[in-house]
């Protein structure tokens, strides 16, 4: 018996000595010997996010260390703001380089690396640090584990303890990381996808609800793919014309064309230039009709009351009228409940057109106005990626939609504009910088590093084509072409400052018609407090030398209010 039990205890301890190295948050003698030393200042989460990035990049901490020392202006380097600009330097350019994998937003370690990124811009020097992300983080002290060090994790022990539903992540963060990924967030809806993905969390972005929406939206990504394969041959459509979405495919949930006081169900398509409707016949679709969105034929998208026979029963269709048409014509999206059918097609069919309309306005051709285009199908993706996986329904002020938004807010005209002067600057041969607003850093050990110039990169167009849709087959995106995005290390784009700045004065407008709102009150009670203001405003000289006069003023208003 007791040789028995000396046996299970020496196997006992051969295992604990095997796996030791799991469990140790020291460094052994075993530990790879390039593992970077980490850098003081930094939180130790940081520390993971930099270390993680050296090895994506293939770069030594250290190198990148000095290239964001000697290339990037002081104003970023200051001692208050070093480790965050550090970190926001070294992410960049990771995910630069992550992004040019065609399945990015399948990989479950590229959703743990991002949401560290924005773990770690919270926390990013140890001042900052709390108790739960220090213990949470992932030090450059630990051991590989046999199963070898992963580009994101050390081990999945690790991996287990640093992604935790319990941590959760802030508005600010999510937008200096998500948007450098532009089919993730785009700098002008950021803000409101953030509020979208924490309406019910109070504002704080949970890991599991950030991985939902990432799978999601690479799901949608690939649904549009088979849509669009499948649409090839029933639909003419011309070269760079992209299938966004479809619907009216399913019996239970039909679209229903209305002309006159005709209907007939069908199916509907969305397209980056044009709505098509295919009568269903008898086991097959007729021939598509086109409604044109490029153009310029005066249309008007709006909703509007449907019915049998032309009666104006339900709210639940999209009208579309043009000059190339007779007579206005009515999608109907039939539903048991609600109208949100509607309203997502309404929405899709007008950021579309509104794309056009600033594409025509600017007179974009060739890269600027495929980047247009590009930015509102991908806003399209995104915006129903959140649908989709959330049940999500929305104001004007807070669409997902860029060119919707920019058409709804008080000063969406800044916004277009400011958007209009980056596109000038678009220059697809920019390969030699990235969305830092520096040199991309190289893989191989090495650094390339040019100074700053005021090009751009068509990111979305670029983003687009890397997820296999092609607008543009004539433009040059082959190649080790590097992005040169929205998002700059230390800086604020002019376009997050004027979308802010349109926020604000939105706040304004809705606080104002608040006010207004709140004095409507209808009844005599209302008039009399309104006698009384306006009385106690006359002037005595006025009231005492003609008081007939000033009878018949206070009379004025008195009858001004009961219309």
């Amino acid at each position: 018996m007791e040789n028995a039990n000396a046996k299970v205890v020496g196997i006992l301890e051969n295992l604990m000595r095997s796996h030791s190295s799991v469990f140790n948050r020291k460094k052994s003698n075993d530990s790879p010997p390039d593992s970077p030393d980490p850098i003081p200042h930094l939180s130790a989460l940081a520390n993971s996010v930099v270390s993680r990035c050296s090895k994506i990049l293939q770069v030594p901490t250290e190198d990148l260390q000095h290239c964001f020392e000697t290339e990037l202006p002081e104003s970023v380097q200051n001692i208050l703001t070093y480790a965050r600009n550090f970190l926001e330097f070294c992410s960049y350019q990771a995910l630069d380089l992550l992004i040019k994998s065609p399945d990015y937003l399948s990989d479950k370690e590229f959703r743990h690396l991002t949401y560290d990124m924005m773990l770690a811009w919270e926390s990013p020097n140890v001042q900052s640090e709390t108790p739960d992300k220090e213990n949470a983080s992932c030090s450059n002290e630990e051991v590989e584990s046999d199963d070898g060090w992963s580009l994101f994790y050390s081990n999945s022990t690790t991996m287990a303890i640093q992604v935790d539903e319990k941590k959760t992540v802030g508005r600010e963060a999510f937008a200096r990381i998500a948007p450098v990924c532009a089919v993730v967030a785009d700098i002008i809806t950021v803000h409101n996808l953030f509020d979208a993905l924490t309406s019910s969390s109070g504002h704080r972005l949970h890991f599991l609800v950030y991985d939902k929406y990432i799978r999601s939206l690479d799901k949608i990504i690939k649904s549009v793919k088979n849509a669009f394969a499948s649409s090839i041959g029933n639909l003419q459509l011309s070269e760079g014309e992209i299938v966004i979405d479809v619907d009216g495919t399913v019996p239970t949930q039909p679209v229903l064309q209305h002309i006159g006081i005709s209907a007939w169900p069908g199916r509907l398509t969305l397209t980056n230039n044009a709505l098509y409707f295919e009568s269903l016949g008898v086991g097959l679709y007729d021939q598509a009709i086109r409604y044109d969105l490029a153009t310029d034929m005066k249309q008007v998208i709006k909703p509007e009351l449907t019915g049998p026979l032309g009666a104006r029963l339900f709210d639940k269709a999209v009208m579309y009228k043009s000059t190339s048409i007779a007579e206005p014509v009515y999608l109907e999206f039939p539903e048991f409940k609600g109208n949100s059918r509607r309203d997502y097609w309404l929405d899709v069919c007008l950021e579309i057109l509104h794309a056009h309309r600033f594409i025509r306005k600017h007179n974009f051709k060739g890269i600027q106005k495929s980047e247009v285009l590009a930015k509102a199908i991908i806003g399209i993706l995104r915006f129903r990626a959140v649908r989709e996986a959330f049940n999500f329904s929305m104001s004007h002020y807070k669409t997902l939609l860029a060119f919707n938004l920019a058409e709804s807010l008080p000063g969406g005209d800044t916004i277009l504009e400011t958007l209009s002067c980056r596109l000038a600057l678009l220059n697809v041969g920019a390969t030699q910088h990235n969305g830092t607003g520096t040199a991309c850093a190289k893989r191989r050990s090495t650094l390339s590093l040019t100074k700053w110039q005021p090009t751009l990169s068509p990111v979305s167009l670029l983003t687009l084509d890397r997820l296999g849709f092609t607008l543009q087959k004539e433009a040059n995106l082959d190649g080790e072409v590097v992005m040169v995005g929205e998002v700059c290390v230390g800086e604020i784009n002019p376009l997050e400052m004027a979308v802010k700045q349109s926020v604000l004065e939105t706040g304004r407008a809705e606080a104002a018609q608040a006010t207004v709102d709140q004095v409507k009150v209808e009844g005599i009670d209302t008039n009399v407090a309104v006698m009384k203001v306006s009385y106690d405003y006359i002037p005595p000289v006025t009231y005492q030398s003609n008081k007939n006069s000033t009878s018949n003023f206070l009379l004025f208003p008195f009858g001004f209010w009961n219309i």
